[in-house]
Order: structure tokens, then C-alpha cells, then sequence
């Protein structure tokens, strides 16, 4: 699977050990930085990596700031993003099995880097189970179009 990576400043360690994870478990990598720690702005690196999965260059993404929550609403800014932050393997599954989540925010201060393996892993195995969820991501579509039923 090829899979966007991108983090700020504040991210940059978990960004290299998810990186680290998905290179063992196979997975292509586009890195949108940043790659120091020079203070960036969140919102420039979510913004290409968003673009990267709506232009389907990429199948998902993988966000990281102090929090997951900056990342994620930038991310969700572009349309087709449907960006969850997690902080939990039950939440990576949900937002993947009923939401079809593209891409994952996690926050370096909030989830040591065991648990963001552990997330991102349960994250990648879950697929979307359809069903009465594809109605809601219709509606979430509309949304993004301001079609509103």
C-alpha cells in the first residue's frame, strides 16, 4: 500500500517510528516532512498529504502533531479527507469499519510510541464494512458538496 507520512515539528520522532513500522510491514511511504525540528506550520504538510490521497496518488495518510487535533482538521478541510484522530486501537477500528477513514492522526504528546504502533497496525487491518455506514459516507459526500438532503 502506498501511504502519505507527514508531521510537524512537534511530531517529527513518532513520524520516523511509524515510518520505521510501515516499511516493515511492506508499505510505499511518500514523506511530506517535515524532516527537523524547525518549527512548521501543521497545516502546509496536511494539506499536501490530503491532496496526495484525493488525487489518489496515495490510498492513505498518516498525520503527526503534539495532538493529532491541528493535523486532523486541516486534513479535513480537503474534500474526499476523512481524517480520524485516534488514540486507541478501538477508535483506529471504528474509524476505518464504520467511518472509511483515510487517514490517521495521532499526537506525539498524547500516545507513546508503543501505542501508535499498536494504532497504526489496527488501523491498516480494518477495512470499511459497508452496509448502512456507505448511506452515512453519502451523506458526509453531500456535505462536502453542500447538498444537503
Amino acid at each position: 500500500m502506498r501511504i502519505a507520512i507527514g508531521c510537524d515539528h512537534r511530531g517529527l520522532n513518532l513520524k520516523r517510528a511509524i515510518a520505521e513500522l510501515l516499511a516493515e510491514l511492506g508499505h510505499d511511504c511518500e514523506d511530506f516532512g517535515c524532516y527537523d525540528t524547525a518549527s512548521v506550520d501543521y497545516p502546509d504538510i496536511a494539506r499536501q498529504a490530503a491532496e496526495a490521497l484525493a488525487q489518489a496518488r496515495v490510498e492513505h495518510a498518516i498525520l503527526i502533531c503534539g495532538t493529532g487535533i491541528g493535523m486532523s482538521i486541516a486534513a479535513n478541510k480537503v474534500p474526499g479527507v476523512r481524517a480520524a484522530r485516534c488514540q486507541d486501537t478501538f477508535s483506529a477500528r471504528r474509524s476505518r469499519a464504520h467511518n472509511d477513514a483515510n487517514v490517521l492522526c495521532l499526537g506525539e504528546e498524547v500516545v507513546g510510541e508503543g501505542l501508535a504502533k499498536d494504532i497504526v497496525t489496527a488501523y491498516l487491518a480494518t477495512d470499511f464494512e459497508g452496509g448502512r455506514h456507505a448511506r452515512r459516507l453519502d451523506k458526509i459526500r453531500a456535505l462536502e458538496q453542500r447538498q444537503l438532503p
